[in-house]
């Protein structure tokens, strides 16, 4: 199947955090073209820092597997991870990370925008960027947006 078919799926995701006034991000891990992991931002909703889709949709992907190591897998992520869950990409042995929309706002994220490409080359993760940019970025925005009219 076509990226933009796992991305939609993560999409669908990222407007479940939407709807539950979490910042919308969506993530899915996929095995031999199957949804093995479904994942979105839930930090709010459990008060627990470290649950962003990516987090969620690994343990979930690692439970059905029966294991941690995620071999072969790939990971759709509406917006580029955080530095927590790039570490756990890479210690789940996710294959491929495939990005909707950059995180780079400023200086200080473009840095860590330059780290995290060089730590997923140096620990074999294959990255790509820009599967439906513009669906991923939207979402975000329309968030934001109406959160600073709040």
């Amino acid at each position: 199947m076509e990226k933009s078919f796992y991305m939609k799926e993560a999409l669908k995701e990222a407007y479940k955090a939407y709807n539950k006034k979490e910042t919308p991000i969506g993530a899915v891990v996929v095995k031999n073209e199957e949804i093995i992991g479904r994942g979105h931002n839930l930090t709010e909703t459990l008060n627990d820092c470290t649950a962003h889709a990516e987090i969620l949709a690994i343990r979930e992907a690692a439970e059905n597997l029966g294991g941690w190591r995620l071999i072969d897998c790939d990971l759709y992520v509406t917006m580029e991870p955080c530095i927590m869950c790039s570490g756990a990409i890479v210690n789940s042995r996710i294959k491929k990370l495939i990005i909707g929309t950059k995180h780079i706002k400023n200086s200080y994220t473009e840095k860590q925008h330059e780290f995290k490409i060089n730590y997923y080359e140096n620990s074999n993760v294959e990255v790509s960027f820009g599967v439906l940019e513009e669906d991923c970025s939207k979402i975000l925005q329309e968030f934001f947006k109406t959160l600073r009219k709040k």
